[in-house]
């Protein structure tokens, strides 16, 4: 039996976030003024990001350092392991070699304190003491109330009403770490009231959380915004992940040919293909593929326009260059909250224009049978997102045993789903739409 697992020490942590900007062919376009359509500055983003936030949003710097800080508490769940699937090649009768890395170790069960350390450690520095944010499938949300107490703020959140209703134990371990929790659209908000008028059984969306969590950001001058994706600095921070992976994968003595994760808004993918796709850009390796999964009740990858849009509904970000199916547009209740988002990131955008990202849209049903065979065999109940990677992993395992090729699949297994027990009961009782 090959070597199932690839653990790191402590001293492996990474010690500076990677930065694929400077290493793009074509940067991407900049974001522009809504009204002048000229490219904004850093003082733009200043009300409601802090400056070292701000920095690193619009640098060409290849790495970054990390500050101790932030290495000192991701020690708490740093280095996360990985993984060979052998159980799983041998229930999919596969020649490829299958690895995946576990983000689901951690106190919030999911890749993003990653970026939610580094983004509270940043607004401490700078005096921040509320943030507001939006969360999805609540996530985020439970990262950011964990990281906000770590560093004595206090976290407002506006969870989606979808996912506020279907996944209320997410909404219970957010108020658990000291975050206060509001349903979007909410009647706390001018823009939360709007909505409401318009549908008052609205289910939300990100973009309108994230305008409700803007509009109270900027009421006062102590309250900053904190975004869990999209933005450079996001996917900057995510980075940790893939740069752990390269040496695991030295360890096990192999290197990726297909490089998988899910895109919601685009920091799991990023951080994680990221730091393998700069051998690509810099020519040292361009065999590998790089499969983006989104569900296919929100397909802006596939299906949306590459175009200039808002992050948000109300139109109070400036305007991004993504692939988008429209700032206004309001996915399904399906139970992937944490990818039910319009856009997508401009740096994940740009590498899918550019030919260097392969978008894949999969139905809902198909990535819970999926999760379910995972389980089975590697004994993890996986999130409903990075199910939508496992049922990518099938498809090409089984290319694999039809071809008979031995091809090494790698994908990032980016939380557990032990707070998604509602989904899973909705599938295997038949009642999943």
């Amino acid at each position: 039996m090959a070597r199932r697992q690839f653990l790191l020490s402590e001293k492996d942590i990474p010690t500076h976030w990677y930065n694929i900007v400077p290493d793009m062919k074509e940067p991407p376009p900049p974001p522009i003024h809504p009204v002048t359509r000229e490219p904004i500055g850093p003082e733009a983003l200043a009300p409601i990001f802090p400056m070292g936030l701000i920095e690193q949003e619009v640098s060409t710097e290849r790495f970054i350092e990390i500050p101790e800080e932030v290495r000192e508490i991701y020690r708490i769940w740093r280095p996360t392991p990985l993984y060979r699937a052998t159980r799983f090649e041998k229930l999919l009768d596969t020649p490829a070699r299958i690895y995946y890395k576990y983000e689901g170790t951690n106190p919030a069960g999911s890749h993003k304190p990653n970026t939610a350390v580094a983004q509270a450690y940043y607004n401490r520095k700078e005096g921040t003491r509320r943030i507001f944010t939006e969360t999805g499938a609540g996530q985020w949300g439970t990262a950011l109330s964990m990281a906000c107490k770590f560093f004595d703020m206090e976290a407002v959140v506006f969870m989606v009403r979808v996912s506020y209703d279907q996944k209320p134990y997410r909404k219970i371990l957010m108020e658990t770490f000291g975050g206060t929790v509001h349903p979007s659209p909410s009647p706390l908000t001018e823009f939360g009231k709007k909505v409401l008028a318009e549908d008052p059984d609205c289910p939300g969306s990100l973009g309108i959380a994230i305008s409700e969590a803007i509009e109270m950001a900027v009421s006062k001058e102590e309250n900053k915004y904190a975004l869990g994706s999209v933005l450079n600095h996001v996917l900057l921070h995510q980075t940790v992940i893939g740069e752990e992976v390269r040496k695991q994968m030295e360890m096990a003595g192999d290197y990726p040919d297909i490089v998988i994760g899910c895109c919601g808004g685009g920091s799991n993918y990023a951080g994680f293909a990221f730091p393998f796709l700069r051998d690509r850009l810099t020519g040292e390796r361009n065999h590998t593929r790089y499969i983006g999964v989104e569900p296919a009740s929100c397909p802006s990858l596939t299906e949306g326009k590459y175009r200039y849009d808002h992050g948000d509904t109300a139109g109070m970000t400036p305007l991004l260059m993504m692939y988008t199916l429209g700032a206004d547009f309001v996915p399904p209740s399906i139970h992937a909250g944490g990818l039910r988002y319009h856009g997508m990131a401009p740096l994940v955008s740009a590498l899918v224009n550019q030919g260097y990202i392969e978008p894949l849209a999969i139905p809902q049903k198909e990535i819970f049978e999926a999760a379910v065979k995972f389980a089975h065999t590697e004994g993890i109940v996986p999130a409903p997102e990075p199910s939508h990677c496992i049922a990518a992993v099938i498809r090409e395992a089984k290319k694999c045993r039809e071809s008979g090729e031995s091809k090494v699949i790698l994908f990032n297994l980016c939380g557990h789903g032990l707070l998604d027990l509602s989904a899973y009961d909705a599938f295997l009782s038949g009642r999943m739409e």
